[in-house]
């Protein structure tokens, strides 16, 4: 019991029990009420305008009100476990509230459209009372999202993050030894490469939707490759071309020096990623990069942004690779 009390909100699934129960019970005392105005049976289903399938009472009464646990329960369960992120437990309370109204809505607009009638073939749902219930529970669905406080645990992000901070308080030079930043081209490349590309594709567009789309992805290719993320830390120099894909993994230990240069991007093969014999390149624009030497006689050249942040990620390229080879090559954290 304790472990179950431990990975759910018991506040939470208080309320995903609670709420449909306690609507149900409305709509049935409500439903009573206006038996004596309503005919029998009800209609229930309508087809081509004119009611076709017909109901006791206390058949859509139950059902109604069955309907209510079971859907409503049923979406807002998801938000109880403690496991599931904040945001989709959030969105799960609010999607849960809004489903429970909203066949409350349906329910009672069919009873209402079958009020004062002596024969349900006449009946048609309650328009007003549909479209009025429909847009409270969508808005009360999005309130109860917004205001919903999903119950904050322990987890292993936050044992990560508490390592981490203890790390930099045993070796406060941990995080001078790291660096992170992203690289990009300039912007007139980018207006460049969409004047060449998403002009025409929208020309395109109407005649050959096909070829049209084939630019606009040739395009947003060419684009990400003008992108780049740098990771330099302890373990090494870690280059991911568009921001996630890994095209240069060197350990700490394997380079040699690392020196701030003015380059050219031609000298190199030209933009994008470029690995020709002995060289790799990822430059997304001509001027200040990051020259590495490795210890095998590889040559790796990356963007270094601005000449400032060129010159200090090659100094702690420097740093973290003498470190590496005082060591014997030990990774740290």
């Amino acid at each position: 019991m304790g472990k179950f009390r431990d990975s759910v909100d018991v506040r939470a699934l208080r309320f995903a029990v609670g709420f449909p129960l306690m609507l149900a019970v409305a709509f049935l005392v409500c439903a009573f009420l206006l038996r004596s105005d309503l005919p029998e049976p009800l209609a229930v289903r309508w087809a081509e305008g004119a009611a076709a399938d017909f109901a006791p009472f206390g058949m859509v009464a139950g059902v109604g009100a069955a309907l209510i646990v079971l859907l409503g329960g049923a979406a807002l369960i998801q938000a109880v476990p403690l496991s599931r992120p904040a945001l989709m437990r959030r969105i799960m309370m609010g999607a849960g509230l809004s489903l429970s109204l909203f066949v409350t809505t349906v329910l009672a607009a069919v009873l209402v459209g079958q009020v004062g009638l002596e024969n349900a073939r006449q009946a048609q749902v309650d328009v007003a009372v549909l479209a009025m219930g429909s847009g409270a529970s969508l808005g009360l669905g999005v309130v109860m999202g917004f205001v919903f406080k999903a119950d904050e645990r322990w987890s292993t992000d936050d044992d990560r993050a508490m390592a981490e901070a203890l790390a930099r308080e045993v070796d406060p030079d941990l995080a001078r030894d790291s660096v992170s930043l992203w690289v990009h081209a300039r912007s007139s490349v980018f207006v460049m490469l969409g004047i060449a590309t998403l002009f025409p594709a929208a020309l395109l567009t109407i005649a050959v939707p096909w070829l049209a789309a084939l630019l606009a992805a040739l395009a947003l290719a060419g684009a990400a490759c003008l992108f780049a993320r740098i990771r330099v830390d302890r373990s090494g120099l870690r280059v991911f071309a568009a921001g996630f894909v890994r095209v240069m993994d060197v350990p700490a230990a394997a380079i040699e020096s690392a020196t701030p240069k003015n380059i050219r991007a031609a000298d190199f093969g030209g933009w994008g990623y470029r690995n020709h014999g002995t060289t790799t390149a990822l430059l997304v624009s001509s001027g200040a990069a990051v020259v590495v030497d490795r210890s095998d006689g590889r040559t790796l050249a990356v963007s270094g942004g601005s000449a400032a942040t060129a010159d200090n990620m090659a100094q702690v390229i420097s740093r973290v690779a003498a470190r590496a080879r005082r060591t014997g090559g030990t990774a740290h954290p």
